[in-house]
Protein backbone atom coordinates (compact mmCIF):
# COMPACT_ATOMS: atom_id res chain seq x y z
CA UNK A 1 0.00 0.00 0.00
CA UNK A 2 1.49 3.35 -0.96
CA UNK A 3 1.79 6.36 1.33
CA UNK A 4 -0.84 8.07 -0.84
CA UNK A 5 -3.50 5.39 -0.30
CA UNK A 6 -2.94 5.41 3.45
CA UNK A 7 -3.39 9.19 3.53
CA UNK A 8 -6.63 8.95 1.56
CA UNK A 9 -8.12 6.56 4.10
CA UNK A 10 -7.44 8.87 7.07
CA UNK A 11 -10.62 10.02 8.80
CA UNK A 12 -11.35 13.76 8.47
CA UNK A 13 -10.05 16.12 11.17
CA UNK A 14 -13.00 17.28 13.26
CA UNK A 15 -12.77 20.66 14.98
CA UNK A 16 -13.87 20.18 18.60
CA UNK A 17 -14.72 23.56 20.12
CA UNK A 18 -15.61 22.04 23.53
CA UNK A 19 -18.35 24.55 24.23
CA UNK A 20 -19.54 25.30 27.76
CA UNK A 21 -22.25 22.72 28.43
CA UNK A 22 -24.82 22.92 31.20
CA UNK A 23 -26.28 20.25 33.44
CA UNK A 24 -25.10 16.75 32.72
CA UNK A 25 -25.62 17.09 28.95
CA UNK A 26 -23.25 14.81 27.06
CA UNK A 27 -21.00 16.63 24.57
CA UNK A 28 -22.78 16.49 21.18
CA UNK A 29 -19.47 16.58 19.27
CA UNK A 30 -18.18 13.60 21.25
CA UNK A 31 -21.44 11.76 20.50
CA UNK A 32 -20.86 12.33 16.76
CA UNK A 33 -17.22 11.27 17.00
CA UNK A 34 -18.24 8.03 18.74
CA UNK A 35 -20.67 7.34 15.90
CA UNK A 36 -18.07 8.11 13.22
CA UNK A 37 -15.78 5.30 14.31
CA UNK A 38 -13.62 3.84 17.04
CA UNK A 39 -10.57 5.93 15.99
CA UNK A 40 -11.11 9.47 14.68
CA UNK A 41 -9.06 12.67 14.35
CA UNK A 42 -9.67 15.89 16.28
CA UNK A 43 -8.43 19.44 16.53
CA UNK A 44 -8.98 21.17 19.87
CA UNK A 45 -9.09 24.96 20.49
CA UNK A 46 -5.41 25.35 21.50
CA UNK A 47 -2.01 23.94 20.57
CA UNK A 48 -1.14 22.85 17.03
CA UNK A 49 -2.14 20.25 14.46
CA UNK A 50 -4.50 17.34 15.08
CA UNK A 51 -4.56 14.23 17.28
CA UNK A 52 -6.10 10.78 17.17
CA UNK A 53 -9.10 10.17 19.42
CA UNK A 54 -9.90 6.69 20.77
CA UNK A 55 -13.41 6.20 22.20
CA UNK A 56 -14.21 2.46 22.55
CA UNK A 57 -13.84 0.96 26.03
CA UNK A 58 -11.38 -1.83 25.11
CA UNK A 59 -9.23 0.48 22.98
CA UNK A 60 -9.12 3.15 25.71
CA UNK A 61 -7.85 0.54 28.18
CA UNK A 62 -5.32 -0.70 25.61
CA UNK A 63 -3.85 2.75 24.89
CA UNK A 64 -3.67 3.80 28.55
CA UNK A 65 -1.88 0.59 29.54
CA UNK A 66 0.50 0.24 26.56
CA UNK A 67 4.11 1.47 27.04
CA UNK A 68 4.25 2.29 23.31
CA UNK A 69 2.12 5.37 24.10
CA UNK A 70 4.15 7.86 26.13
CA UNK A 71 3.13 10.77 28.33
CA UNK A 72 6.73 11.94 28.73
CA UNK A 73 7.10 12.53 24.99
CA UNK A 74 4.26 15.09 25.11
CA UNK A 75 6.56 17.55 26.91
CA UNK A 76 8.36 18.43 23.69
CA UNK A 77 5.32 18.80 21.45
CA UNK A 78 2.76 21.60 20.92
CA UNK A 79 -0.06 19.03 20.71
CA UNK A 80 -3.59 20.25 19.98
CA UNK A 81 -5.30 20.59 23.39
CA UNK A 82 -8.18 22.11 25.31
CA UNK A 83 -6.15 24.05 27.90
CA UNK A 84 -5.12 27.53 26.69
CA UNK A 85 -1.90 27.33 28.67
CA UNK A 86 0.18 24.21 29.00
CA UNK A 87 2.43 24.41 32.05
CA UNK A 88 3.73 20.97 33.02
CA UNK A 89 6.94 20.94 35.05
CA UNK A 90 9.65 18.58 33.92
CA UNK A 91 9.41 15.49 36.08
CA UNK A 92 5.73 16.10 36.93
CA UNK A 93 4.13 12.71 37.62
CA UNK A 94 1.39 13.23 35.01
CA UNK A 95 4.10 13.43 32.34
CA UNK A 96 6.28 10.53 33.45
CA UNK A 97 6.37 6.98 32.13
CA UNK A 98 7.38 3.90 34.13
CA UNK A 99 9.78 3.24 35.83
CA UNK A 100 10.10 6.88 37.06
CA UNK A 101 6.34 7.21 37.27
CA UNK A 102 6.11 4.01 39.36
CA UNK A 103 8.91 5.16 41.70
CA UNK A 104 7.22 8.51 42.34
CA UNK A 105 3.74 7.06 42.92
CA UNK A 106 5.17 4.46 45.29
CA UNK A 107 6.38 7.21 47.64
CA UNK A 108 2.79 8.25 48.53
CA UNK A 109 0.91 5.00 47.85
CA UNK A 110 0.35 4.27 51.57
CA UNK A 111 -1.83 7.39 51.99
CA UNK A 112 -4.19 6.34 49.20
CA UNK A 113 -4.68 2.65 50.05
CA UNK A 114 -7.92 1.46 51.63
CA UNK A 115 -6.21 1.64 55.04
CA UNK A 116 -4.79 5.11 54.39
CA UNK A 117 -8.16 6.47 53.32
CA UNK A 118 -10.02 4.75 56.19
CA UNK A 119 -7.59 6.49 58.58
CA UNK A 120 -9.34 9.80 57.87
CA UNK A 121 -12.95 8.54 57.52
CA UNK A 122 -14.13 9.55 61.01
CA UNK A 123 -12.38 12.93 60.90
CA UNK A 124 -13.92 13.54 57.44
CA UNK A 125 -17.38 12.59 58.72
CA UNK A 126 -17.03 15.03 61.64
CA UNK A 127 -15.90 17.86 59.34
CA UNK A 128 -18.87 17.19 57.05
CA UNK A 129 -21.32 17.11 59.98
CA UNK A 130 -20.01 20.49 61.13
CA UNK A 131 -20.60 21.98 57.66
CA UNK A 132 -24.15 20.56 57.55
CA UNK A 133 -24.80 21.85 61.10
CA UNK A 134 -23.92 25.34 59.86
CA UNK A 135 -26.08 24.89 56.77
CA UNK A 136 -29.10 23.92 58.89
CA UNK A 137 -28.42 26.72 61.37
CA UNK A 138 -28.35 29.37 58.63
CA UNK A 139 -31.56 27.93 57.16
CA UNK A 140 -32.81 27.75 53.57
CA UNK A 141 -32.31 28.70 50.82
CA UNK A 142 -28.58 28.03 50.46
CA UNK A 143 -25.89 27.38 47.88
CA UNK A 144 -24.92 23.74 48.46
CA UNK A 145 -21.67 24.26 46.53
CA UNK A 146 -20.26 27.07 48.69
CA UNK A 147 -21.74 25.69 51.95
CA UNK A 148 -20.71 22.03 51.64
CA UNK A 149 -19.52 20.69 48.26
CA UNK A 150 -16.56 23.07 48.01
CA UNK A 151 -15.25 23.31 51.62
CA UNK A 152 -15.63 19.57 52.34
CA UNK A 153 -13.24 18.16 49.67
CA UNK A 154 -10.76 20.96 50.46
CA UNK A 155 -10.80 20.01 54.15
CA UNK A 156 -10.42 16.30 53.33
CA UNK A 157 -7.55 16.63 50.84
CA UNK A 158 -5.74 19.07 53.16
CA UNK A 159 -6.17 16.56 56.01
CA UNK A 160 -4.72 13.74 53.85
CA UNK A 161 -1.91 15.98 52.58
CA UNK A 162 -1.01 17.24 56.06
CA UNK A 163 -1.79 20.89 55.22
CA UNK A 164 -2.70 22.81 58.42
CA UNK A 165 -6.34 23.97 58.67
CA UNK A 166 -5.30 27.63 58.63
CA UNK A 167 -3.77 27.24 55.14
CA UNK A 168 -6.81 25.61 53.49
CA UNK A 169 -8.26 28.83 52.13
CA UNK A 170 -4.99 29.79 50.40
CA UNK A 171 -4.75 26.30 48.88
CA UNK A 172 -8.27 26.65 47.49
CA UNK A 173 -7.51 30.04 45.90
CA UNK A 174 -4.33 28.73 44.27
CA UNK A 175 -6.19 25.69 42.92
CA UNK A 176 -8.95 27.85 41.41
CA UNK A 177 -6.40 30.05 39.63
CA UNK A 178 -4.41 27.07 38.33
CA UNK A 179 -7.51 25.31 36.98
CA UNK A 180 -9.25 28.33 35.43
CA UNK A 181 -8.57 29.51 31.92
CA UNK A 182 -10.26 32.89 32.39
CA UNK A 183 -7.43 34.70 34.24
CA UNK A 184 -4.69 33.99 31.69
CA UNK A 185 -1.44 32.05 31.68
CA UNK A 186 0.58 34.41 33.91
CA UNK A 187 -1.91 34.25 36.78
CA UNK A 188 -2.04 30.43 36.57
CA UNK A 189 1.75 30.15 36.50
CA UNK A 190 2.15 32.51 39.46
CA UNK A 191 -0.38 30.48 41.51
CA UNK A 192 1.44 27.26 40.61
CA UNK A 193 4.81 28.74 41.64
CA UNK A 194 3.36 29.91 44.96
CA UNK A 195 1.76 26.53 45.71
CA UNK A 196 5.01 24.77 44.75
CA UNK A 197 7.03 27.02 47.07
CA UNK A 198 4.59 26.29 49.91
CA UNK A 199 4.90 22.52 49.45
CA UNK A 200 8.68 22.82 49.08
CA UNK A 201 8.83 24.37 52.56
CA UNK A 202 6.34 21.91 54.09
CA UNK A 203 8.02 18.79 52.64
CA UNK A 204 11.45 20.15 53.62
CA UNK A 205 10.28 20.53 57.24
CA UNK A 206 9.12 16.90 57.29
CA UNK A 207 12.19 15.23 55.81
CA UNK A 208 12.83 13.07 58.84
CA UNK A 209 9.15 12.72 59.74
CA UNK A 210 7.20 9.53 60.40
CA UNK A 211 3.67 10.93 59.81
CA UNK A 212 1.15 9.11 57.62
CA UNK A 213 0.00 12.21 55.70
CA UNK A 214 1.23 12.78 52.12
CA UNK A 215 3.74 15.59 52.80
CA UNK A 216 5.29 13.51 55.63
CA UNK A 217 5.57 10.48 53.33
CA UNK A 218 7.15 12.69 50.65
CA UNK A 219 9.51 14.28 53.18
CA UNK A 220 10.62 10.82 54.30
CA UNK A 221 11.12 9.68 50.67
CA UNK A 222 13.23 12.79 49.94
CA UNK A 223 15.23 12.13 53.12
CA UNK A 224 15.93 8.56 51.95
CA UNK A 225 16.99 9.80 48.52
CA UNK A 226 14.17 7.94 46.73
CA UNK A 227 12.72 11.07 45.13
CA UNK A 228 14.08 14.58 44.66
CA UNK A 229 12.48 17.55 46.41
CA UNK A 230 11.45 18.89 43.00
CA UNK A 231 9.67 15.62 42.14
CA UNK A 232 7.99 15.52 45.56
CA UNK A 233 6.71 19.09 45.16
CA UNK A 234 5.33 18.37 41.67
CA UNK A 235 3.45 15.34 42.99
CA UNK A 236 2.08 17.25 46.01
CA UNK A 237 0.75 20.03 43.75
CA UNK A 238 -0.95 17.52 41.45
CA UNK A 239 -2.58 15.63 44.35
CA UNK A 240 -3.74 18.83 46.07
CA UNK A 241 -5.34 20.17 42.86
CA UNK A 242 -6.86 16.77 42.05
CA UNK A 243 -8.48 16.69 45.49
CA UNK A 244 -10.82 19.50 44.49
CA UNK A 245 -12.26 17.58 41.52
CA UNK A 246 -14.72 16.05 44.01
CA UNK A 247 -16.45 19.46 44.28
CA UNK A 248 -17.42 19.35 40.61
CA UNK A 249 -18.21 15.62 40.54
CA UNK A 250 -20.41 15.82 43.63
CA UNK A 251 -22.02 18.99 42.25
CA UNK A 252 -23.05 17.06 39.14
CA UNK A 253 -24.04 14.05 41.25
CA UNK A 254 -26.41 16.09 43.43
CA UNK A 255 -27.70 18.03 40.40
CA UNK A 256 -28.72 14.64 38.97
CA UNK A 257 -30.32 13.46 42.23
CA UNK A 258 -32.21 16.75 42.68
CA UNK A 259 -33.46 16.93 39.07
CA UNK A 260 -34.48 13.25 39.15
CA UNK A 261 -36.07 12.95 42.60
CA UNK A 262 -37.02 9.31 42.01
CA UNK A 263 -33.28 8.47 42.14
CA UNK A 264 -32.83 10.28 45.47
CA UNK A 265 -35.95 8.61 46.88
CA UNK A 266 -34.62 5.17 46.02
CA UNK A 267 -31.30 5.94 47.75
CA UNK A 268 -33.17 7.10 50.86
CA UNK A 269 -35.35 3.97 50.84
CA UNK A 270 -32.49 1.52 50.12
CA UNK A 271 -29.31 2.80 51.81
CA UNK A 272 -27.61 -0.53 51.10
CA UNK A 273 -27.39 0.20 47.37
CA UNK A 274 -25.66 3.58 47.80
CA UNK A 275 -22.05 2.48 47.08
CA UNK A 276 -23.19 0.70 43.90
CA UNK A 277 -25.39 3.68 42.92
CA UNK A 278 -22.47 6.10 43.37
CA UNK A 279 -20.40 3.97 40.98
CA UNK A 280 -23.19 4.21 38.40
CA UNK A 281 -23.43 7.99 38.85
CA UNK A 282 -19.63 8.26 38.46
CA UNK A 283 -19.91 6.27 35.21
CA UNK A 284 -22.67 8.53 33.90
CA UNK A 285 -21.45 12.00 34.92
CA UNK A 286 -19.54 13.91 32.20
CA UNK A 287 -16.66 14.89 34.49
CA UNK A 288 -14.77 17.10 32.10
CA UNK A 289 -14.87 19.11 28.91
CA UNK A 290 -13.36 17.37 25.86
CA UNK A 291 -10.31 15.25 26.79
CA UNK A 292 -7.44 15.37 29.30
CA UNK A 293 -3.77 14.75 28.60
CA UNK A 294 -2.55 13.19 25.37
CA UNK A 295 0.05 10.52 24.72
CA UNK A 296 2.57 10.18 21.88
CA UNK A 297 3.03 6.93 19.93
CA UNK A 298 6.67 5.84 20.25
CA UNK A 299 6.35 3.46 17.29
CA UNK A 300 3.74 2.60 14.67
CA UNK A 301 0.73 0.96 16.35
CA UNK A 302 -2.43 -0.37 14.76
CA UNK A 303 -5.80 0.06 16.50
CA UNK A 304 -8.97 -1.28 14.85
CA UNK A 305 -7.27 -1.30 11.46
CA UNK A 306 -6.05 2.31 11.79
CA UNK A 307 -2.30 2.84 11.74
CA UNK A 308 -1.11 5.40 14.30
CA UNK A 309 2.41 6.43 13.29
CA UNK A 310 5.35 7.02 15.62
CA UNK A 311 5.32 10.63 16.84
CA UNK A 312 1.56 11.13 16.45
CA UNK A 313 -0.56 12.31 19.39
CA UNK A 314 -3.39 10.18 20.78
CA UNK A 315 -6.20 11.09 23.16
CA UNK A 316 -8.53 8.67 24.90
CA UNK A 317 -12.02 9.61 26.08
CA UNK A 318 -12.96 7.99 29.38
CA UNK A 319 -16.39 9.63 29.04
CA UNK A 320 -16.97 7.83 25.73
CA UNK A 321 -15.62 4.54 27.13
CA UNK A 322 -18.14 4.80 29.98
CA UNK A 323 -20.94 4.97 27.39
CA UNK A 324 -19.74 2.05 25.26
CA UNK A 325 -22.89 -0.07 24.68
CA UNK A 326 -20.81 -3.24 24.27
CA UNK A 327 -19.76 -2.93 27.93
CA UNK A 328 -22.62 -0.93 29.45
CA UNK A 329 -25.98 -2.01 27.95
CA UNK A 330 -28.35 0.95 27.56
CA UNK A 331 -25.54 3.36 28.53
CA UNK A 332 -27.74 6.50 28.55
CA UNK A 333 -29.82 5.09 31.41
CA UNK A 334 -28.82 5.57 35.05
CA UNK A 335 -29.25 2.04 36.39
CA UNK A 336 -28.48 1.59 40.10
CA UNK A 337 -28.68 -2.20 39.64
CA UNK A 338 -25.96 -2.22 36.96
CA UNK A 339 -23.50 -4.99 37.77
CA UNK A 340 -20.75 -5.44 37.02
CA UNK A 341 -19.84 -1.78 36.48
CA UNK A 342 -16.19 -1.62 35.35
CA UNK A 343 -16.31 2.13 34.59
CA UNK A 344 -13.13 4.11 33.94
CA UNK A 345 -14.19 7.37 35.62
CA UNK A 346 -10.87 7.37 37.50
CA UNK A 347 -8.84 6.40 34.45
CA UNK A 348 -6.94 3.19 33.76
CA UNK A 349 -3.38 1.89 33.61
CA UNK A 350 -0.33 3.45 35.31
CA UNK A 351 -1.98 6.91 35.39
CA UNK A 352 -5.12 5.66 37.16
CA UNK A 353 -6.20 8.42 39.58
CA UNK A 354 -4.46 7.78 42.92
CA UNK A 355 -7.34 9.51 44.71
CA UNK A 356 -10.04 7.15 43.40
CA UNK A 357 -10.68 5.54 46.81
CA UNK A 358 -10.64 8.93 48.52
CA UNK A 359 -13.17 10.34 46.04
CA UNK A 360 -15.46 7.34 46.62
CA UNK A 361 -15.22 7.82 50.39
CA UNK A 362 -16.16 11.51 50.07
CA UNK A 363 -19.04 10.75 47.69
CA UNK A 364 -20.42 8.10 50.07
CA UNK A 365 -20.19 10.45 53.07
CA UNK A 366 -21.88 13.28 51.14
CA UNK A 367 -24.73 11.08 49.90
CA UNK A 368 -25.30 9.52 53.34
CA UNK A 369 -25.16 12.80 55.26
CA UNK A 370 -27.14 15.04 52.92
CA UNK A 371 -29.88 12.54 52.03
CA UNK A 372 -30.36 11.42 55.65
CA UNK A 373 -30.07 14.79 57.40
CA UNK A 374 -32.03 16.76 54.77
CA UNK A 375 -34.89 14.45 53.73
CA UNK A 376 -36.67 17.34 52.00
CA UNK A 377 -33.63 18.65 50.07
CA UNK A 378 -34.59 20.06 46.65
CA UNK A 379 -33.50 22.63 44.08
CA UNK A 380 -34.49 26.22 44.93
CA UNK A 381 -34.57 27.23 41.23
CA UNK A 382 -35.68 25.52 38.01
CA UNK A 383 -32.97 23.09 36.74
CA UNK A 384 -32.11 25.30 33.76
CA UNK A 385 -31.30 28.19 36.12
CA UNK A 386 -28.51 26.34 37.91
CA UNK A 387 -25.29 28.10 36.76
CA UNK A 388 -22.55 25.83 35.43
CA UNK A 389 -18.84 26.69 35.23
CA UNK A 390 -17.66 28.43 32.08
CA UNK A 391 -14.21 28.09 30.53
CA UNK A 392 -13.34 25.25 32.92
CA UNK A 393 -11.49 22.04 32.10
CA UNK A 394 -13.54 20.17 34.74
CA UNK A 395 -17.34 20.42 34.53
CA UNK A 396 -19.66 21.17 37.42
CA UNK A 397 -22.18 23.66 38.82
CA UNK A 398 -20.78 27.03 39.91
CA UNK A 399 -23.56 27.15 42.48
CA UNK A 400 -26.28 24.69 43.48
CA UNK A 401 -29.20 26.68 44.97
CA UNK A 402 -31.18 24.40 47.29
CA UNK A 403 -33.95 24.59 49.86
CA UNK A 404 -35.53 22.10 52.28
Amino acid sequence: MTEETITETLPPVRHWPALDLTGTDFDPVLTELMREGPVTRVQLPNGEGWAWLVTRYDDVRTVTNDPRFSREAVMEKPVTRLAPHFIPDRGAVGFLDPPDHTRLRRSVAAAFTARGVERIREKSRRMLDELVDELLQDGPPADLTSAVLSPFPIAVICELMGVPAGDRHGMHLWTQLILSSSHGKDVSEKAKREMSAYFGDLIGLREGGTGEDVTSLLGAAVGRGEVTLEEAVGLAVLLQIGGEAVTNNSGQLFYLLLTRPELAERLRAEPGIRPQAIDELLRYIPHRNAVGLSRIALEDVEIRGVRIRAGEAVYVSYLAANRDPDVFPDPETIDFDRAPNPHVAFGFGPHYCPGGMLARLESELLVDTLLDRLPDLRLAVPPDQVPFRKGALIRGPEALPVTW
